[in-house]
This record gives C-alpha cells, sequence and structure tokens, in this order.
C-alpha cells in the first residue's frame, strides 16, 4: 500500500485551509492504490490552524529532542507534530506501507527540505518530523518533485 500526503491527494487540508493537489495521486488514491493522511490532522491539528516551522534544526533534531516546531505566534507544538508522526507510523506499519508521498516544505512532511524557523519562506536541507520517524523505521519516503519514479516503479 502507498501513503499520500492528503494535501498532495487534494483535500483541503494545509494550515490555511487550502490543498497542493498532485492530480496523479489523487488518481492513485480513487483507484484504490493509495490511502490519504495527514499527520498533523492525526496530531490533533483542525484545519485551518497556525503556521508552524521547526526551530533549531529538523524533524530528526525534534526527534533528539534538540529542536522545536513552533507556530508563527510563538506557541510550541512539537508534542503534537510527535504524536502525529508516530501515529502516521503505526498506520504506515499496519498497511506494511511500501513508501509514502510527503509534501515537501511541511514541519511534518518534508521529505528534503523544510523551512528554516524565520517564517520568511527560507528552505533549508532537512526533514519534517514525520518523515524523519519514518525514514528511522525502514519506511521509504518520496517527495512530490519525485512522482514519476513512484509511478514508474522506481
Amino acid at each position: 500500500m502507498i501513503l499520500v500526503s492528503s494535501c498532495l491527494a487534494g483535500l483541503e487540508v494545509r494550515y490555511n485551509g487550502s490543498h497542493c493537489l498532485e492530480q496523479s495521486l489523487a488518481q492513485l488514491v480513487t483507484d484504490n492504490k493509495a490511502l490519504p493522511i495527514c499527520p498533523e490532522l492525526l496530531g490533533g491539528f483542525v484545519t485551518p490552524r497556525e503556521p508552524a516551522e521547526v526551530i533549531g534544526g529538523d524533524g530528526e533534531d525534534v526527534l533528539k529532542g534538540k529542536a522545536r516546531v513552533v507556530e508563527r505566534t510563538g506557541k510550541d507544538v512539537t508534542d503534537l507534530y510527535l504524536k502525529g508522526a508516530q501515529l502516521t507510523l503505526e498506520k504506515a506499519q499496519e498497511l506494511q506501507a511500501t513508501f509514502i508521498v510527503l509534501k515537501d516544505y511541511s514541519p511534518s512532511c518534508g521529505s528534503s527540505m523544510i523551512y528554516n524557523g524565520s517564517f520568511q519562506q527560507h528552505k533549508i536541507d532537512g526533514v519534517g518530523v514525520t518523515a524523519a520517524l519514518l525514514k528511522k523505521h525502514g519506511i521509504r519516503i518520496v517527495s512530490e518533485a519525485n512522482i514519476a519514479d513512484v509511478l514508474n516503479g522506481k
């Protein structure tokens, strides 16, 4: 089974109530070849919500307790991101997911790049909290930029 970030499947679950539809991924969901999942909603967030970014590193640093996830207003929401990551991991293991397509730049789902914590749209190399936890457990992470590879079986 393939899991896909819900926003990439066209569900309006992003912090601002929007989506990032990738038609090919939505079609996989429609064809019952993939399931949408949103770590942030699993963690207890609602839509819309304040934007959040990782401060002091990336998702791997959050797992180690060396960085935090903070909303633009300054509220620390690290625990909700960790909860969402754990529940996503459990669902991936339960479904024996072969890989997960995640939305880059997200503090949860970023698979290769995230925002740097300045809330100024500056991007850095790094992974989100959920991506870090999934990778730690050997689950293959793919960004939406590599959808062609996924669809071609790479």
